[in-house]
């Protein structure tokens, strides 16, 4: 390991006396070009030969450390956006708020960055911000050394260069991935307030890697919670899905708990669980369940996650509207509609997956009440298997549904003439309480 003055790359950008930038050789990493991705390489070695620096960067040169597999390969460079389009046939640059380009190569897209810079000029209008100090725009252009600071975590600032196999580090991200800490880059408080997604990322990191989050990061996060309010619906609910839906969801709600973002990102959840009660474990048994099917390559929908998450209060508002004298029906689609009204003015579920939500709660009520043909029927219904899953889940967090689950197992796995006695046993011993005023 040798400090960057060794190195061209960023030689010009340093102070000779910085301490902080290190140049990790190989083989003091374990990392070669092999191991990238050939479309990331070529990308490389096309701005390269156009004049231009370029570094493969980020979470695969993370991954590829901690021995996992990158999802994706991303690529930063001096080159601006329109310098990289030109260099590519088939390349496109997206976004507002961060332009960035995506280079397709084959059926591959490898996404470039232009190198940025925290410059906080107020007037520049290619940065802006809200008057709470959020960026809203951030375009600012830089070098090597200015993009390093600016990303958010430490173990997300690498750049590898495929050239000569080393790694460039300017934050002490590589000693970070070796000791296992999540840590912000610069000050927690200033950068959780340019962008309070920043505060789930920690989160998110910190579950998915098994790392522990650096003091000096951790201290701030409850008291920065609030400004999760700041984070568009459409943003939260993208990354909603990566904290539910990426194989550690129980682990990442558990960190949301900690540092008091559930109540920012899931209020109406947030009023209904405490250490341990029966809402709490249906969220933890959900979760669990989602991790398990993510790890057995099995189906996931965000209907039944959000399902879970929201459940709790459903049934809650469902008994008060019970208590008003509406029927069980009336009383389920109109906390349906409340709940969900007001969750997607936070994270902006899409129509499909409330739909689907919708379904799933009301067949709690025909699972339970539907009898004769009605229950051969309810078996061609498109969201029974997820209604009847969910009311697994209901009873493997302590609801107690009578043998309802159990009942649905064997009724599906039964000849037609098994089937007939046990609706006629069932029209016996059906129980007059359902389960929507059963919730304690």
């Amino acid at each position: 390991m040798r400090d960057c003055i060794a190195n061209s790359s960023c030689s010009k950008e340093l102070d000779p006396n910085s301490k902080q930038c290190q140049i990790i050789a190989y083989p003091d990493h374990k990392l070669t070009k092999d191991v990238m991705s050939s479309h990331a390489l070529k990308v490389v070695e096309k701005l390269e030969a156009g004049g231009f620096q370029a570094f493969i960067v980020g979470g695969s040169i993370r991954d590829l450390l901690l021995n996992r597999v990158p999802k994706d390969f991303d690529v930063a460079t001096n080159a601006n956006p329109k310098q990289i389009k030109s260099l590519f046939e088939r390349a496109r640059i997206i976004g507002r708020r961060f332009q960035i380009v995506h280079v397709k190569l084959q059926k591959q897209i490898i996404e470039v960055t232009t190198f940025r810079s925290n410059n906080n000029d107020s007037l520049n209008e290619q940065r802006l911000r809200t008057k709470n100090g959020m960026l809203t725009r951030d375009n600012v252009f830089g070098s090597l050394t200015d993009d390093s600071i600016r990303r958010d975590l430490s173990i997300n600032a690498l750049y590898f260069n495929p050239r000569d196999n080393t790694i460039t580090d300017f934050t002490n991200g590589f000693s970070d991935i070796q000791n296992g800490v999540i840590r912000v880059i610069g000050d927690p408080i200033i950068r959780f307030r340019e962008d309070p997604l920043r505060l789930l990322r920690v989160v998110r990191f910190a579950a998915k890697l098994n790392f522990s989050i650096d003091s000096r990061t951790s201290e701030p996060m409850k008291h920065r919670a609030k400004d999760l309010r700041q984070i568009s619906p459409p943003r939260l609910f993208d990354e909603s899905l990566k904290l539910f839906m990426s194989g550690y969801g129980f682990k990442t709600f558990e960190l949301l708990k900690e540092f008091d973002l559930v109540r920012y990102m899931l209020p109406q959840l947030h009023d209904h669980i405490s250490s341990d009660n029966l809402h709490f474990r249906l969220i933890r048994q959900a979760l669990i369940n989602t991790d398990y099917r993510l790890e057995n390559k099995q189906r996931v929908t965000p209907a039944f996650v959000y399902a879970a998450l929201l459940w709790p209060a459903v049934q809650a508002n469902a008994k008060r509207f019970r208590r008003r004298g509406k029927s069980a029906r009336q009383s389920l689609d109109e906390a349906a509609d409340k709940v969900i009204a007001s969750q997607i003015t936070i994270t902006a579920i899409p129509r499909r997956f409330t739909l689907s939500m919708r379904q799933i709660w009301t067949l709690q009520i025909y699972l339970e009440k539907s009898i004769g043909k009605r229950a051969r029927r309810l078996i061609d219904n498109p969201r029974f298997r997820a209604a009847y899953d969910f009311v697994l889940l209901r009873e493997q967090a302590g609801e107690n549904l009578n043998g309802l689950g159990d009942w649905w197992t064997k009724y599906q796995e039964s000849d037609e003439e098994t089937q007939i006695k046990m609706i006629s046993t069932r029209k016996r011993h059906n129980p007059a309480n359902h389960s929507n005023d059963r919730s304690k």
